[in-house]
């Protein structure tokens, strides 16, 4: 996220937070996409992670692409850490381990959303060349140890360093050393919200599953097709992982916000400054919690959207869905992850075909199946089907809905050609964690230098 928001608008009621979570609702004429995507910097050099500081740094990386762009620059104290576009229009912020992150527009179609990252690539790459830097395209840092990744100074990223070590084993990893692909869409109503939430929680795994491509920890194989899966299976579960309720046939907004209540909070920003709030709920701090401990204690809208997006489940609410479960990876697959969710979730008939599917996979299955996809990939199975049968046929679904939505380009294919990269995967029964692993016990030599060559952006 590129920038906490400071929205003073009083908060007094759980309707109000209902409330701002059923605003977003939206006619499908307005239904738009909104990709984001995550990449590993690194110097071409030696491979080596970029520093914030220098002349060469994650910081002279966001003031090139301010100058080029004319993005605001976002600030914490005297560090830029982020852009945004003046009319809201997408930003660019830096995850904890430098990782750089574009959020990119609301967008009608994925030949649209492809065209956003390429120039984004394309710009980046103009930048980065002159400082000798690179960026690599996979879902887990394959070389760096936690201690040689560098931290950016983000006051937000300070309180969670702090904080994860508490409440899991791998948060820092996850901060650190993850990449992911994500994709924000719409909902019409509660209902829509409620199918669409419910298909999608199901199916994150299998997502996982498709996209895993962090099979190296520290120059080695871990033994894991997604580390980065792995990483999320104990991270922080009271704000992370699957919702049993979200499986209920009466779940709506309340229900999402009663959790998020009794959630620990991160921090509140008041005049600039981040407090940390780690030791509170949501719900404490409503009745009242923090009074005496900052002088403006009483909550705010403000302070509602930024515990919302310290909220880390397989699908986040906010005014829209965010698919969580990718790890990150090559500029195609950039665009095949919305192309595989807007598919599914976009189209009436693919939605009600995936909702049949999934129907009775009850949340305990698809909590075993999230366990053991990060080891099992493709080869784990629910319900006596192999995951891999599973993708077959729900990429086949999502291929029908792209098709159905009939967005076509200026040759006149539709957004089913970005499914692309996962026809490959299911033809040839193997993941990018797969062919990575072939490549590192055969023409790499067992070394994962060669990764940061032929997998860069």
């Amino acid at each position: 996220m590129a920038r906490d928001t400071t929205d003073q608008t009083p908060l007094s009621s759980v309707s109000d937070m209902t409330a701002y979570l059923a605003a977003g609702s939206r006619s499908k004429e307005q239904f738009r996409i909104g990709t984001e995507h995550e990449k590993f910097v690194f110097f071409r050099a030696d491979n080596s992670p970029v520093p914030y500081f220098g002349d060469a740094s994650i910081s002279a990386l966001l003031k090139g692409l301010q100058e080029k762009s004319g993005w605001e620059p976002i600030m914490d104290g005297d560090n830029i850490i982020g852009l945004g576009e003046p009319t809201g229009m997408g930003a660019i912020s830096i995850e904890p381990g430098g990782q750089f992150e574009l959020s990119g527009a609301p967008l009608e179609n994925i030949h649209q959303t492809c065209k956003e990252s390429n120039q984004h690539l394309a710009t980046l790459r103009e930048i980065a060349e002159p400082m000798g830097i690179r960026f690599l395209g996979i879902g887990g840092s394959p070389k760096w140890t936690l201690a040689e990744t560098p931290r950016m100074p983000k006051s937000r990223y300070d309180i969670m360093s702090r904080y994860m070590p508490k409440v899991g084993t791998k948060g820092l990893d996850m901060m650190y050393r993850t990449c992911t692909i994500q994709v924000n869409l719409d909902f019409s109503s509660e209902e829509d919200m409620r199918r669409k939430m419910r298909v999608s929680m199901k199916l994150q795994s299998l997502a996982t599953a498709l996209f895993a491509s962090s099979p190296f920890t520290e120059g080695r194989p871990n033994g894991l097709s997604s580390w980065r899966g792995d990483i999320w299976r104990d991270t922080d579960n009271r704000r992370a992982g699957l919702l049993d309720f979200t499986f209920r046939d009466d779940f709506g907004f309340h229900d999402y916000v009663e959790w998020a209540l009794d959630v620990p909070m991160y921090f509140v920003v008041r005049d600039g400054r981040y407090h940390d709030c780690t030791h509170v709920t949501f719900r404490q701090f409503m009745n009242g919690a923090l009074k005496g401990e900052i002088a403006a204690w009483e909550p705010t809208m403000g302070d509602w959207t930024n515990h919302l997006s310290t909220l880390f489940p397989d699908v986040r609410l906010k005014r829209f869905l965010e698919m969580r479960g990718a790890d990150g990876g090559p500029w195609r697959r950039i665009c095949a992850l919305p192309a595989f969710w807007v598919g599914l979730l976009y189209d009436d008939a693919a939605l009600a075909a995936a909702d049949e599917l999934t129907k009775n996979w009850t949340f305990e299955e698809v909590n075993a199946l999230r366990d053991v996809v990060p080891v099992q990939g493709l080869k784990a199975g629910i319900k006596g089907h192999s995951l891999f049968d599973v993708a077959r046929e729900v990429v086949g679904i999502s291929r029908n809905g792209l098709k159905s939505r009939a967005r076509l380009n200026g040759d006149g294919q539709d957004e089913s050609v970005f499914l692309a990269p996962l026809d490959e995967v299911l033809a040839k029964k193997g993941t990018l964690a797969d062919d990575l692993l072939m490549l590192y016990h055969g023409r790499w030599n067992q070394s994962v230098e060669p990764v940061f060559e032929e997998y860069q952006y």
